[in-house]
């Protein structure tokens, strides 16, 4: 029995650390990008219980997504989310069906890293560019659409800095983000700052502000392989997800 309590304790005191994950399914803050890269051939699944202040103006309720996220080379990540739709949303009769999930609404994410943090001079930051949701099939199909699908269309850039303040690495985190959307648009900076406590460091704490609105929140790395993510966005409203993490290599 004590054998057991020691090795549970090692493992929740493992010195790895997942960086925490979007509400988009992709590395980055709570809801705001960073230039933070998962290890190489890490893959990541999982899913999120979304509080509708989160998300687009279409959902007027709570939902989940789920998604696949792939770090295919060191510099370059893609995911798959897909977020449901109850049945009102897509126009069923609200006596058949309403406040049922009957439908998804799926998206793409990729990240490329152009600079790792320090790679031509020590003050350098990391420096990514990234997409959400870019195209929707809505119409002809277009490139970040103004209305209809593409409901969480955005691009960014993102730089992140690690600053040694004693035992301590306090990281910031600065974007810009912009869409075309009207429903939920976006064109303005994003800042964060992350905390890994160094007695502690599967403990993230991090508060943002992600163009739209300010959120604190924490994540949580347990057994190297399940991740948790809370998050009060507006300083109120809840959204958490739970991701299992595999390492290919």
């Amino acid at each position: 029995m004590i054998r057991k309590i020691i090795l549970i304790s090692l493992f929740i005191c493992s010195p790895f650390v997942l960086l925490a994950q979007l509400t988009y399914g992709t590395t980055g803050l709570l809801h705001a990008p960073s230039a933070e890269m998962q290890r190489d051939k890490t893959v990541l699944i999982g899913g999120n219980f979304l509080n509708r202040e989160i998300t687009p103006a279409g959902w007027t309720y709570h939902t989940y997504n789920y998604f696949l996220n792939v770090t295919i080379f060191p510099w370059l990540e893609v995911a798959y989310t897909a977020t449901l739709f109850q049945s009102q949303h897509i126009g069923i009769d609200w006596k058949v069906g309403k406040g049922k999930f009957t439908n998804q609404d799926r998206y793409f994410s990729f990240r490329l890293r152009l600079l790792k943090e320090g790679q031509f001079w020590k003050y350098m930051p990391a420096v990514v560019v990234g997409t959400s949701d870019p195209y929707t099939e809505s119409g002809d199909g277009q490139i970040s659409s103004t209305d209809g699908n593409g409901y969480f269309c955005r691009f960014y850039v993102a730089a992140t800095k690690f600053i040694p303040i004693g035992k301590e690495q306090i990281g910031v985190h600065l974007s810009w983000l912009f869409n075309h959307r009207n429903d939920y648009p976006l064109n303005g900076p994003g800042v964060g700052i992350t905390w890994n406590p160094s007695f502690h460091t599967p403990l993230r704490l991090i508060a943002e502000y992600d163009a739209k609105d300010f959120a604190v929140g924490a994540t949580y790395l347990l057994f190297n392989h399940l991740h948790a993510q809370v998050e009060l966005q507006r300083m109120k409203y809840f959204t958490g997800g739970l991701t299992f993490v595999i390492h290919l290599k």
